[in-house]
C-alpha cells in the first residue's frame, strides 16, 4: 500500500523528509495496522522555530498499539495513539482532557479510514453543548471566574494591591475556560492562545480586545476586570438564547447584591 501523505505547505524541506521517513518506519513496522498520521505541535501551526521538534502522533488498531510506545528525539516525538484512545473523549477534569487540544488545528497527515480518523480528530478539541453546558455549570469555570474576579474587585477596594493581583491573574484561566466552551472549543495551551485568537477567531471575542482584557487583568487591572464581566454577562445571553436554556444567566444573577460591584466601586 503506497503512503499518500497530506503535507502542510509551510513545512521546511527536512520536515517533510523526516515525516515521510517516520511514515515509511511505521508503515514497514506496521503495515494495514497503520491507520493514520496527526501532526501536532508547533509545526502543525507554523509555529515552529529552530529549536522546535516534530510532534507526530501515530494512529494504530488497538492490538497493534498494545505492543507500541511513545519515543522522543531532538528531532521528532511520535506518540502512539490507539484507534480506540483517539475515539474517546475524555471529560473536562480528568487526566486526559488536557491532551484533547493537542488534536485543535492539527493537519491529518494520513486518513486510512475513510474520514473516520480525521473526524475524531475534529471531535478532541471541539465540545457538544452538552459538554460545553457541563464546562460552564457542572464544572463551575463560570461561578469560579466571577468568584476570582469579585475577590480582586474587592481587595482593590480594600486597597490591598497585591491580593488584587493574585486573584485578578488567578481569574484568568477560568475565564478562558468560559470564552472557549462557549463557542464550543477546547482552551488552548496558553503558548497558542495569541495563535488561535487570531487565526481561528472566537465570536465576540476579537484577538487584540481579548488579549487585552488578559494582559490588563494579569496586572490587576480592575476596570478590565469590570470590562470583561459586561462581555461575559452578554455573552452568558447569547449562550443561554442558542441552547434554550437559562442556565448561565442564572448563575450570573445568582450573585445577587454582590454584582453591584462588578459595576463600579462600592
Amino acid at each position: 500500500m503506497s503512503i499518500d501523505l497530506a503535507l502542510p505547505e509551510w513545512l521546511s524541506p527536512t520536515q517533510r523528509s523526516r515525516i515521510t521517513a517516520l511514515a515509511g518506519r511505521n508503515h514497514a513496522a506496521h503495515g494495514d495496522d497503520l491507520l493514520g498520521l496527526v501532526l501536532s505541535g508547533s509545526a502543525a501551526r507554523d509555529l515552529a522555530t529552530e529549536q522546535s521538534d516534530l510532534d507526530v502522533i501515530v494512529v494504530l488498531t488497538d492490538v497493534a498499539a498494545a505492543g507500541r510506545s511513545s519515543t522522543h528525539s531532538p528531532d521528532v516525538d511520535e506518540a502512539v495513539d490507539s484507534w480506540s484512545e483517539l475515539q474517546t473523549l475524555p471529560p473536562f477534569g480528568t487526566e486526559g482532557w488536557w491532551y484533547r487540544w493537542s488534536y485543535a488545528w492539527a493537519p491529518v497527515l494520513l486518513d486510512r479510514t475513510d474520514g473516520g480518523l480525521t473526524e475524531a480528530v475534529r471531535r478532541q478539541a471541539t465540545l457538544t453543548p452538552e459538554e460545553a453546558d457541563a464546562v460552564l455549570i457542572d464544572h463551575d469555570r463560570l461561578d469560579g471566574w466571577l468568584n476570582f474576579a469579585y475577590r480582586a474587585l474587592k481587595s482593590h477596594r480594600d486597597g490591598r494591591v497585591l491580593e488584587t493581583r493574585l486573584d485578578a491573574a488567578e481569574s484568568v484561566p477560568w475565564l478562558l475556560d468560559v470564552v472557549f466552551a462557549m463557542t464550543g472549543r477546547v482552551r488552548p495551551y496558553n503558548k497558542y492562545l495569541p495563535w488561535e485568537l487570531r487565526t481561528h477567531p472566537v465570536d465576540g471575542w476579537p484577538a487584540g480586545e481579548l488579549l487585552g482584557l488578559v494582559e490588563r487583568t494579569l496586572e490587576g487591572d480592575v476596570d478590565a476586570v469590570r470590562e470583561t464581566f459586561t462581555r461575559v454577562r452578554s455573552a452568558c445571553s447569547s449562550y443561554d438564547a442558542s441552547r434554550g436554556h437559562t442556565r448561565t444567566t442564572d448563575t450570573v444573577a445568582g450573585w445577587g447584591d454582590e454584582l453591584r460591584l462588578f459595576v463600579g466601586p462600592g
